[in-house]
């Protein structure tokens, strides 16, 4: 096989969640009523930016073979720590900021702050003193959404500061901001994974941990890292739940984790480590984003949903394996 071909052979892999994600957008507009218009569209795009923000951090740390089972109660314990200090309905403590515009930038980086802190506490229990991560990350998943629960008392905050609101109607080109903060997300993310150091020496560290430590790599730190990254973006995720939905509730983003996992496996990245492209799991969100949508104009039951993305996520891992499979015999 010559390289041109081998080159060719490996975009092909690379890029096979876009196919599939242009097929079934195809194959809606054609069976689907209604699809084939931009506001569905849009809508999609939109109804993708929390989950999209949830997968970039969980697609990094499996990309540096780990594991982070939390990011789903870690965004709900941002939203409700949002809704909290900004709500004035429920337990909301409705506190105001002047100027208003300030409720924004504030609230953002509680929210921030609140995944990172966790991050940090979950890397520096699976780093420094060596515990599972698998483990340590499904402990947090447990006791983090039992905070939510415990400091809501099971009630919701309502009635989000107006300034914080009106960020989240605002729209620029068709989209509402909220969306374009996913996608330039994902832009910034996936120029660090391409573009610095630190991201290159990431999937070293998923591909081989011990050849990357003696190459001179400090895999710790960088493991740390990651770890309050997805943290980071859970915490965005939250902070962008609290602006869709205006408040908080303690069942707030109960179920994402899986949706997460199911985008970040169909966008091509390997659970094994090492392999894997932000771009795609961007196509991964999309496509679980599309499905949902055509489900929703066809008036089907919300469970098929789930029958569809486990299934989804069954054919990812046996393509994954199929695509490891190929990569081999081309080396």
């Amino acid at each position: 096989m010559t390289s041109q071909t081998r080159q060719r052979v490996e975009f092909i892999l690379d890029n096979l969640v876009w196919f599939m994600l242009f097929f079934v957008l195809a194959v809606f507009s054609l069976f689907v009523p209604n699809y084939f218009q931009p506001s569905i569209f849009a809508n999609i795009i939109e109804a993708s930016s929390v989950l999209g923000v949830m997968s970039i951090g969980l697609a990094l740390v499996i990309i540096a073979g780990q594991m982070d089972l939390s990011v789903e109660s870690v965004a709900a314990l941002a939203a409700m720590g949002v809704g909290i200090l900004f709500c004035s309905a429920g337990i909301g403590l409705g506190i105001k900021l002047t100027p208003e515009w300030l409720a924004v930038p504030i609230s953002l980086a509680a929210a921030l702050a609140i995944g990172g802190v966790i991050g940090l506490f979950n890397g520096f229990l699976i780093v420094k003193a060596k515990m599972n991560a698998f483990i340590i990350t499904l402990a947090a998943y447990i006791w983090v959404r039992g905070l939510v629960v415990a400091i809501s008392g099971g009630r919701s905050a309502q009635d989000l500061d107006p300034g914080i609101r009106w960020f989240g109607i605002q729209r620029l080109l068709g989209l509402p901001l909220t969306a374009w903060i996913a996608i330039l997300c994902f832009i910034a993310f996936s120029f660090m994974m391409m573009k610095t150091p630190f991201g290159r020496h990431l999937k070293m560290i998923g591909g081989n941990e011990t050849a990357t430590h003696r190459a001179g790599i400090r895999v710790n730190r960088n493991l740390v890292i990651v770890f309050v990254l997805a943290g980071a973006t859970a915490g965005l995720a939250g902070w962008l739940l609290t602006i869709r939905t205006s408040g908080a509730t303690a069942n707030l983003a109960v179920g994402m984790l899986f949706n997460a996992f199911a985008a970040v496996v169909i966008g091509g990245v390997s659970l094994k480590g090492g392999v894997g492209s932000l771009p795609g799991v961007y196509a991964g969100v999309l496509l679980l984003s599309s499905i949902n949508t055509a489900i929703n104009l066809m008036g089907l039951p919300a469970n098929v949903t789930q029958v569809i993305h486990g299934l989804l996520v069954l054919a990812a891992v046996m393509l994954d394996t199929f695509k490891q499979t190929i990569r081999k015999r081309l080396t």
